[in-house]
């Protein structure tokens, strides 16, 4: 497993090298030790997501954290290990050159999560409505030419009625909301498929795996909607001008 190599001013520490665990309980010696050695500030290199665990022990102990871009040090001639990229990145920073990323609050940190998480269950989804469309257009079933949306209310009823095991055309155009172009005979037309056992199956299984994604998605949509409420109940009152110039001393 690999290390992270850390490393302070030589009148620091005997030792102002030193290669710890990457685990938790050695991201945590990392703390200690820069503490013990009386650091203030750190660079460290945004590499992938890696990073993130030690940054954010650092800043619970208090230590400043410049997040460095990899791309704007790793050009560097000579550096062919961790010890020769962490002693390099500790000089630069001890003489200012080096200029810390944009790292937002824990607050808009895990908001960004939650909306990442919610686009990757919507892509997600995507592709489940994808496969249901593909195993009823090999069972000749043609909705799709009479409804502008698979995933809306009249496709999904159908979907959900043949899964059920309703096989006839003219019952499951009974669906049709008010608002569909297509009139029921044109809907009936459109459902006069083969239905096939493996394909049947795997339009359940698409089904299932969209519902399950459409729950998720209400879940996410609930922590969203509770963290905004909480970072705008917690951020300052911007005030009008004529507030805050009244308020200037």
């Amino acid at each position: 497993m690999p290390n992270t190599g850390v490393a302070v001013p030589i009148d620091c520490a005997d030792e102002h090298v030193r290669s710890f665990s990457a685990l938790t309980h050695g991201l945590h010696e990392v703390a200690d030790w820069l503490q013990a050695c009386g650091i203030q500030t750190v660079a460290m290199e945004a590499t992938g997501v890696y990073w993130v665990p030690l940054y954010e022990i650092l800043e619970e102990r208090g230590i400043e954290v410049c997040l460095v871009n990899a791309h704007h040090v790793h050009n560097v001639p000579g550096r062919k290990s961790d010890v020769l990229d962490c002693q390099w990145l500790q000089q630069l920073h001890s003489y200012g050159l080096l200029r810390a990323s944009f790292r937002p609050s824990a607050d808009f940190v895990a908001l960004r999560t939650y909306l990442r998480h919610r686009e990757s269950l919507l892509r997600s989804n995507a592709r489940f409505i994808q496969q249901m469309q593909k195993s009823m257009t090999l069972m000749n079933i043609k909705l799709d030419r009479v409804v502008t949306d698979v995933a809306g209310d009249t496709s999904m009823r159908i979907i959900r009625d043949i899964v059920a095991g309703q096989r006839d055309p003219v019952l499951l155009a009974r669906h049709r909301d008010p608002r569909c172009k297509a009139s029921e005979a044109e809907l009936a037309d459109s459902l006069r498929g083969e239905y096939r056992a493996d394909l049947l199956f795997t339009l359940r299984h698409g089904l299932e795996l969209y519902d399950a994604h459409q729950q998720r998605l209400v879940e996410c949509d609930v922590e969203i909607q509770n963290l905004v409420d909480a970072i705008a109940v917690n951020m300052p009152s911007r005030g009008t001008t004529k507030d805050r110039h009244q308020s200037t001393p």
